[in-house]
């Protein structure tokens, strides 16, 4: 810490006041489009996965004429629970936008909380994008300079801190006030383990939604006159859920260093941590040298060589699909066996296909340290597939696609956002949201209008 450079709570006020303040005006011109996808992403991510079982059983007995809107259900809820309910949708499908720097995923951890507390209080498209900016830059550069401990999974950690920043920004909450919310709010994150996670639970998804729920009771209580801890995001962050918090990483070219502009998007339906090994497959299937779907059984051995935090993905039997989503074995074998790694290749039907568990069965997990040392810069993978004729082949990749080095075209957007909403709604209904979230960043946008389509019913002849 050098002496020059403010103490970690005038750091900490730092960010909270800008948080305070910031306006999405302040964006350049691609920073405002990113927005819209950000936007888009997030919300594609939420409408398909609020078609899984799971979630339709669980937002049943809280969804009303009125209220806030729980996407993709036709309904809506009190605006808590419908945080909680879209916050747990958009987890579900491992399809939602992420940040490499902050190592989670600031965007689903915001939005719910942000477009929950604009629509009740009948505030326009400016101030949501106000709320989504301030809540999105101050939990990713939370999770940027933090250390979370090694069996701490991040969802429902940082992120509760930007959905309560969302939601003060949303309320014209002033610097001091938001440096208190966000301190009430560091008292309110969960406990969520990575084991969850690597085994299948699928309580892991509803962290991000409890984010969302405790980001809004975080305002209440502050408004309520309640207080926080003096320093607890301090506190919180080098003692009980991390063991370090970088103070010159929260305040960085705060203005002119946006963290929006540092994110990525997901094409392959899975934990982030396979997506490089995903990568270097598909540059061998890009070269022509992979083995057809329906000869995977000349395929001897895989060796997956990557980062710290891939390695751990090595579960070769998951017990379902969410254990799927988090197993490198697993989206090599789907990879392979179905020629996709997009949703349905992550299917119950998916897990249960014979040749994909024998496939998956022959892979083999390996840290490179060297890789390690690479992050987060890049997420590097190098994957070698030695044929039962002792042909090999081999690709390796650093970073990866969808990163802003190595972005995904919006073409490649639109197709995922119209897969993705095609699991509940018609095409041209769709097309008309696309149009809706990406003009959201424009004059004379509606938040209103998007709410409306968000808030149609799922067509049956469009559910999975």
């Amino acid at each position: 810490m050098s002496s020059s450079s403010p103490t970690c709570s005038a750091a900490v006020a730092s960010l909270c006041g800008f948080a305070a303040q910031v306006r999405f005006t302040d964006l350049q011109a691609d920073a405002r489009e990113r927005m819209g996808w950000i936007v888009a992403d997030t919300i594609g991510a939420i409408a398909a996965g609020s078609a899984e079982p799971q979630m339709r059983a669980l937002s049943a007995p809280w969804l009303q004429p009125e209220g806030a809107t729980v996407i993709g259900q036709g309904g809506g809820a009190s605006p808590d629970n419908a945080a909680l309910l879209n916050g747990s949708a958009g987890t579900f499908l491992e399809m939602d936008e992420g940040n490499r720097f902050a190592r989670g995923h600031p965007a689903i951890h915001v939005l719910p909380a942000a477009l929950a507390s604009c629509e009740v209080k009948g505030l326009g498209a400016a101030q949501f994008l106000d709320a989504m900016l301030a809540g999105y830059e101050l939990c990713s550069r939370i999770g940027a300079a933090s250390r979370l401990h090694g069996a701490l999974h991040a969802h429902g950690t940082w992120g509760t801190l930007g959905a309560a920043a969302a939601c003060g920004r949303a309320a014209g909450v002033d610097a001091a006030g938001m440096t208190e919310l966000v301190g009430i709010a560091s008292s309110l994150m969960t406990a969520t383990s990575k084991k969850t996670m690597l085994e299948g639970g699928l309580v892991r998804n509803v962290y991000a939604g409890l984010a969302g729920r405790n980001g809004m009771l975080a305002l209440q209580l502050h408004t309520a006159g309640f207080s926080a801890e003096r320093d607890g995001v301090q506190t919180l962050f080098t003692e009980i859920v991390s063991s370090a918090l970088d103070h010159d990483t929260l305040v960085r070219g705060l203005g002119s260093e946006w963290h929006i502009m540092q994110g990525y998007f997901k094409l392959h339906s899975c934990c982030r941590y396979n997506h490089g090994t995903l990568d270097a497959i598909d540059q061998l299937a890009q070269a022509g040298q992979l083995p057809a779907p329906d000869a995977v059984d000349s395929i001897d051995r895989i060796v997956v060589e990557s980062y710290d935090l891939a390695a751990e993905l090595n579960d070769t039997m998951p017990r379902n699909t969410l254990a799927a989503k988090f197993s490198v074995p697993f989206a090599v074998a789907t990879r392979l066996v179905t020629g996709s790694s997009g949703v349905e290749s992550f299917s119950v039907a998916a897990l249960q296909n014979p040749a994909t568990l024998a496939l998956a069965a022959r892979v083999e997990l390996h840290e490179d340290k060297a890789m390690t040392a690479r992050l987060p810069q890049e997420r590097p993978a190098r994957v070698t597939i030695a044929l039962r004729n002792g042909r090999e082949m081999s690709a390796q990749v650093g970073a990866n696609r969808g990163d802003d080095t190595m972005p995904y075209s919006s073409t490649e957007l639109t197709q995922k956002f119209m897969q993705l909403t095609g699991r509940i709604w018609p095409t041209a209904h769709c097309e008309n949201l696309l149009n809706e979230c990406l003009a959201i960043t424009g004059e004379g946008a509606s938040l209103t209008g998007l709410c409306a389509l968000l808030r149609l019913a799922p067509t049956a002849r469009s559910m999975p």
